[in-house]
């Protein structure tokens, strides 16, 4: 069979298909897509202006919030319009493009993520050490590592899925392009194709989550043997926002692809993709916040030194 795909345009049905929910559900996504934006981008600005933050734990931290915003940017803005307009065409090879940056950002948080695991695992297991096995170099090094592992692991997978034929109705009924539903689309035997898609998500996936678990294994160990019960707070607890963002992500990320595809179900998949699109990258940035409560308004203190100094 040849592929013709490159002409074919898709049909994006949404969310909902209950005209009366559509504009509540606009405003909701709308808002949450806003503070998505907003927060991270205040996270991002507090790291900045603040020299005091200026430390790997905060430069990944920094590097996730850039990260959220860009994931969300891949699918929410197409939601809201989806929401507006009704179900939408999308060309065959822009969907695969959005296949692919939703791919690799979802990787590249896998990774991030076990460098911050690294990171948080330094400072609590190895401490003297910390500003030798941690330093602006190898931070910046682990950085770039993360970006480009995210946007290589997913790239062959890509173009095998690009090549398939599709001879059913060219409709997904979801908001974006998911990688299940444009299988789905093709009547060729997709053995291979899913054999593939756990190799490659667990080239990624699964190293990082051993890494992570080590890491956190370490980090138990080592603050449960803390003499001081407020010693054992004040280590454990620079690791529980970071700990509570990487159980919501890799949950529900393993949760919609890890799976074979006879367990594919839509009515369960819908509420997962919009936890993991939407509801997650806008927690990130709250998270985190709880603990560093009090960095906001030192930022709006050196905005306002700043601006006296101007004048």
């Amino acid at each position: 069979m040849t592929n013709h795909c490159n002409g074919i345009k898709l049909l994006l049905l949404g969310i909902t298909d209950t005209p009366s929910a559509q504009a509540p559900m606009f405003l909701i996504f709308l808002i949450i897509y806003l503070l998505t934006v907003l927060g991270n981008l205040i996270i991002v600005t507090v790291i900045c202006v603040n020299h005091e933050l200026h430390n790997p734990m905060y430069f990944f931290i920094g590097n996730l919030a850039i990260l959220d915003i860009f994931y969300s940017s891949v699918t929410q803005p197409q939601l809201l319009s989806i929401l507006i307009t009704g179900p939408s065409l999308i060309a065959f090879h822009n969907c695969i493009a959005q296949l692919y940056v939703f791919m690799s950002l979802a990787c590249t948080e896998f990774v991030s993520l076990t460098a911050m695991a690294y990171d948080r695992y330094v400072a609590i297991c190895k401490p003297l050490h910390y500003s030798v096995l941690m330093n602006r170099r190898v931070y910046l090094q682990l950085a770039i590592i993360c970006w480009v592992a995210g946007f290589l692991d997913p790239l062959a997978h890509t173009v095998v899925i690009s090549r398939l034929p599709i001879c059913k109705s060219p409709i997904l009924n979801h908001f974006y392009c998911d990688l299940s539903l444009l299988l789905s689309l093709s009547c060729v035997d997709k053995i291979l194709i899913e054999i593939m898609t756990y190799i490659v998500g667990s080239v990624v996936a699964v190293p990082a989550f051993l890494l992570t678990l080590v890491s956190y294994v370490f980090i138990i160990s080592t603050v449960l043997n803390i003499n001081s019960p407020s010693g054992r707070r004040k280590a454990f607890s620079t690791c529980t926002s970071h700990l509570t963002v990487v159980t919501l992500f890799y949950g529900t990320v393993l949760a919609m692809h890890m799976r074979p595809s006879s367990d594919y179900l839509l009515k369960h998949d819908k509420p997962l993709s919009v936890l993991y699109t939407a509801v997650i990258p806008m927690m990130n940035p709250l998270i985190y916040s709880f603990r560093n409560n009090n960095n906001i308004p030192k930022m709006c203190k050196q905005i306002k030194k700043k601006k006296k100094e101007v004048c």
